[in-house]
């Protein structure tokens, strides 16, 4: 279906666009209210699929083995040419990942450093699997949903709006699967089905038809229509607050939806996006190549959502994560194979300002197989937001077997 701008409407009469077909019959009977929970939080996931290498991302420069083991690829220390944007003594940003010192620099943005999943695969596939599904040191098949979705499920009796989950795109991730009342949305803005002009008039014949009929055929009818207006965005004439420019491309358009979906209040609770691209084992550029126009089009994108939602930093948390990171030595292909310790990024209300880091050290005898070692388990940030921004007090259903360490996030 196309995008067109139609009139203003009111979400009640399914006036400003819908989300898609299938989201209202998959909705229909979820709920027969319309509107969502109001200022509910939104917890963000982007999952940089493809292992991101947090070392050139978050550039160690105050660790002199990062230069031995990556010769010609390392990004040099503050004060050379291309060097990194120094964050606080030891720890920089990559050149191209400037945008983030925005909001690092306001203190809304926290870098955990050589973080990631205890899971020693160095398979994209199963190391994906085993973070979405969060089921490290669990037998294998034991577990079957996402994290999130176990979220989701653990929270259901406090839901009050039709749609708590959006996977920004055409499939659910396995973060999400078996998540209730959680669709993928690919647009955000597409019309009820016919043509514009007759749009309101159908509806609200559609509307006054089945009122008229049993609840029990009544209740259904009005649910799916409701949930034709669950997302009801104009992101076509959505502009951008505060300054922010978000720059071309389908990651940027997806965030700005999502800003504006934010800005919304629909009541959807956590929504999912992955950027891909990331497995670089050759030619990585990272300064001028394939890593440097990656990690600008990310942090461009942030940066512009975290302008947008300047006023709004205690209705989400987004964090950037990645299934591992890259080997610490640089092969012989100009790239990096498949490594395990990363880097991750929370952004919103959080004490930031800060790389948080237990660094184990890039000397031999540190490295965890020639790789970066985990620190700091992935699960421990998600478990801080959950518990002091979303309210939530039971870990041990979304992170089974797995003994909480806060890290000192808020």
């Amino acid at each position: 279906m196309s995008r067109r701008t139609g009139p203003a409407f009111s979400r009640r009469t399914l006036l400003g666009g819908s989300a898609t077909a299938a989201a209202a019959c998959a909705l229909a009977g979820s709920s027969a209210a319309s509107g969502g929970g109001a200022s509910r939080r939104v917890l963000v996931q982007v999952f940089l699929r493809g292992a991101m290498d947090g070392l050139t991302t978050v550039v160690p420069h105050g660790d002199d083995d990062l230069y031995g083991l990556r010769p010609t690829l390392a990004v040099r220390p503050p004060g050379q040419a291309n060097g990194a944007l120094d964050l606080d003594g030891f720890f920089g940003l990559a050149p191209t990942a400037a945008p983030l010192l925005t909001p690092y620099g306001n203190g809304h943005l926290a870098i955990v450093h050589a973080s990631g999943s205890h899971d020693p695969t160095r398979s994209h596939f199963e190391a994906e699997e085993r973070m979405e599904f969060a089921d490290i040191g669990q037998p294998a098949g034991s577990i079957t949903s996402g994290w999130a979705a176990r979220y989701l499920q653990a929270t259901a009796a406090g839901a009050t709006a039709p749609l708590r989950g959006i996977a920004v795109g055409t499939r659910l991730p396995l973060t999400l699967r078996e998540a209730p009342l959680t669709l993928p949305v690919d647009d955000f803005y597409v019309d009820f089905p016919g043509h514009p002009f007759s749009s309101l008039m159908r509806q609200r014949v559609i509307e006054d038809t089945y009122a008229r009929r049993p609840a029990s055929i009544a209740a259904p009818a009005q649910a799916t229509l409701d949930a034709f207006a669950v997302l009801g965005i104009d992101t076509t004439n959505y502009v951008p607050e505060n300054g922010a420019v978000y720059p071309g491309g389908q990651f940027a358009r997806r965030m700005r939806d999502v800003a504006a979906l934010i800005k919304a209040d629909l009541g959807v609770e956590l929504v999912t996006l992955d950027v891909g691209g990331w497995d670089l084992h050759a030619n990585l550029g990272p300064t001028n190549g394939d890593m440097a126009q990656l990690l600008s089009a990310l942090t461009r994108s942030i940066e512009a959502f975290y302008l947008d939602l300047l006023g709004l930093l205690d209705r989400y948390a987004l964090v950037v994560l990645s299934e591992f990171g890259r080997h610490a030595r640089e092969n012989a292909s100009a790239g990096l194979d498949h490594g395990h310790g990363n880097a991750m990024f929370v952004l919103g209300d959080v004490a930031g300002g800060r790389v948080i880091a237990d660094w184990p050290g890039l000397a031999a005898q540190d490295l965890d197989h020639g790789d970066l070692a985990v620190t700091t388990d992935y699960r421990d940030v998600l478990g801080e937001l959950l518990l002091e921004r979303f309210g939530f007090s039971d870990l041990a259903t979304v992170f089974p077997g797995h003994p909480y360490a806060p890290v000192g996030l808020l």
